[in-house]
């Protein structure tokens, strides 16, 4: 490869239930969790029907996008190559507040810096046109 080209990044496929959390992320730029309209349990991925009651009655809870890093992996070899100029680099799961986790890229923060119970704020960031993808960040405020 010449230059500066990388190879292109793989871009999740905002299908099925996951289509609604993405173009909600990508129009609003705000975090939002799918909620169980029927016992008002919080969930993340997105599901077709409650895992607690059933119902297949939703709406869309807004969050406040802060948390703490509840685990992690350090990927030190680049499995998808697109991802080498990055090695080594987190991938944490956030506790956010109200229960929910989310797994997700990291910015500003170092491998090194990870710790368990870290305060965080997930940060949006448009990553390419029209796909906007959170990022575990330390918490600033």
């Amino acid at each position: 490869m010449s230059g500066d080209a990388r190879p292109q990044r793989p871009r999740p496929s905002p299908d099925g239930p996951n289509a609604e959390f993405y173009r909600r992320l990508a129009t609003t730029r705000r975090l939002a969790f799918q909620r169980c309209s029927a016992c008002g349990r919080v969930r993340h991925p997105p599901r077709l029907a409650c895992p607690a009651c059933g119902s297949g009655e939703t709406d869309w809870l807004p969050s406040s996008g802060l948390g703490r890093i509840y685990s992690w992996t350090v990927t030190h070899q680049a499995f998808v190559p697109a991802f080498a100029h990055e090695l080594p680099y987190a991938v944490v799961v956030s506790e956010l507040d109200g229960g929910v986790r989310l797994v997700s890229g990291t910015r500003e923060l170092a491998p090194a810096m990870l710790a368990l119970d870290l305060p965080i704020e997930i940060a949006l960031e448009e990553v390419a046109e029209g796909l906007v993808l959170p990022f575990a960040r330390p918490r600033r405020s």
